[in-house]
This record gives structure tokens, sequence and C-alpha cells, in this order.
């Protein structure tokens, strides 16, 4: 009887420590943080610090990966050095993607941000002289989106089939004969004191302490579809496209305080876009063929 007894409190024993065994580890799933890496290309300002706040307040811990230009994020994402990107807009990645055959895909829209003509020479279009020098970005679009920028203010026409993609090549008229010198969308700031004129992306002008809403001399007008092409987004591995922490990221990007940092961060030169996955796949497959 004594031995039953022994047995029987052995069996107790052990079962009470299996289920506090699964219970531990239960609780430690619970407890566990996925830390998600970003790949950007500047954390200054108030939006990622209040993404990682808000992320980390659901076990979601954001790491954020700089990036020194717009070469390097996709490759590191393609590589599996990180999860996530946001540092391009859907018509940068379609290209991207038609180049270099990698199966990266926008999960979600983060903000628009309307392209700018900026001079420390003149403060009118209207100044400009023959022969004049203006700086714009290299990479395939936005230079287009550049060159149908100074289009839309009467300084050059483009050619019918000049596309989503077009080059200097495209030009089929201009009446002062501009130098339109293409260049690292980084250095287009730089070259102000070099040029007549510079066109520099919203993100990078606002790096550089120009307001993107009031300094340009022309601006890109923002209206519906037509701007589809240069929303920012969230990309990942398509792979991964329906893994759901990244698009609970996706979500947190887009509450109403996030919104207020990206007006607060760019002096509200960029806004809040909300595009549904729907769009967002029908523009992506628009300008990856």
């Amino acid at each position: 009887m004594r031995k039953i007894f022994i047995l029987l409190s052995i069996i107790g024993v052990l079962f009470l420590a299996a289920c506090g065994g699964e219970n531990k580890e239960a609780s430690g799933k619970k407890d566990d943080k996925i830390t998600v890496k970003i790949g950007i290309n500047g954390a200054d300002g108030e939006l990622w610090p209040l993404l990682k706040e808000k992320a980390a307040k659901e076990n979601i811990e954001i790491e954020l990966v700089e990036f020194a230009d717009y070469t390097l994020p996709n490759n590191a994402l393609a590589q599996g050095d990180i999860d996530m990107n946001a540092f391009q807009h859907i018509a940068f990645l379609g290209q991207y993607v038609k180049e270099s055959g990698k199966d990266i895909v926008p999960i979600g829209s983060t903000m628009l941000a309307p392209m700018g003509l900026y001079s420390e020479k003149i403060n009118d279009i209207a100044e400009l002289k023959e022969g004049d020098k203006i700086a714009i970005p290299d990479d395939p679009s936005n230079q287009a989106r550049a060159l149908r920028l100074l289009e839309s203010g009467g300084l050059i026409k483009l050619a019918d089939d000049f596309g989503m993609f077009g080059d200097p090549s495209k030009i089929v008229e201009n009446k002062l004969n501009l130098e339109i010198i293409p260049m690292t969308a980084q250095q287009t700031p730089r070259v102000l004191p070099d040029v007549v004129g510079s066109i520099i992306n919203n993100g990078i002008a606002g790096q550089a302490g120009f307001s993107p809403n009031e300094d340009p001399i022309l601006k890109e007008e923002v209206n519906d579809d037509s701007t589809h092409p240069y929303v920012n987004v969230l990309a990942t591995r398509a792979e991964d496209k329906d893994n759901e922490t990244y698009k609970r990221i996706v979500e947190l990007y887009q509450d109403a305080d996030i919104e207020e940092a990206i007006k607060e961060d760019t002096n509200d030169g960029a806004f809040l876009v909300r595009l549904t996955q729907e769009q967002l796949e029908d523009v992506f497959t628009t300008l990856k063929k």
C-alpha cells in the first residue's frame, strides 16, 4: 500500500511539473516580442519613434535600418537582411522589380509627397534664361516625374511615347535650351549654388531645411488617380505579403496620429494616403510590366 502511495505521489508531482511547464511555455510565447527590421532613408522627426512606440504596445519591436541612398534598401530586402522597407513610391518599386526580377511587393500605402523645383537664384520660372542649368534626380521613375514637372510648367515638351520612365532623350522641345543635369537624388539640394534650379524629392527637401509646401517655384499638382504611381509604400518580399505582423504595422502606420506626425515632419509638404490592397496591386501590376 505504501509503495502504491509513493508511486501515486511521484506521478502527481510529474503531472503538476508538466502542467507548470506548459503554462510557462504558453506564457513565454505570449510575452515574446516579434522583431521586424524596416529599411528606411531617414529616421528624423516624430513619425518613426511614434510608430515604434505604437508597435511596442503590441509586442512588435521595430528595428530601423537606415540606408544612405535609394539603391540599397530593395537589395537588402530581397536578400533577407531586412523584413520590410519604407522609402519609395510604387513607380520606383515597379522599375526595380522589372529590372532586377526580384519578387518584392507593396503591402500598404504610406504618404504622397509632391515634387518641387527649388532655386536660390530666382523666385519664378518666368525668370529662367537661355541655357540655365536644372538638376533632376537620375533614378528612372523620379527622373521621368521631374521631366513631367518641367513640362507642366511649359518649360519643355515631351514625346508622346514618353511613358512612366522616359528620360531627357524624349524631350522634343526645349525653347530655352535648358541644360538638364540628372544626378543622385540626395545631391539635388547640395548643387543649388551651382545651378539655377533643382528638382528635389519632397522628403529630401525637408531634410535639407526647405518647406516643401512653400519654397518650390514650381510644384506638382496633386490630383486623384494620376498621383497613385508616386504614393510611397511599405514593401516586403512576395512570400511575406500575408504576414499578419507586417499587415498590422501597415494598419498602425495609417492611424490618425501618424497622419499628424507626417504633416509635422514635412512642414505640411506630404500627407497620408490610404490606398486599398486592390488599388495598390492594380497600380503596381501596371508599372512593373
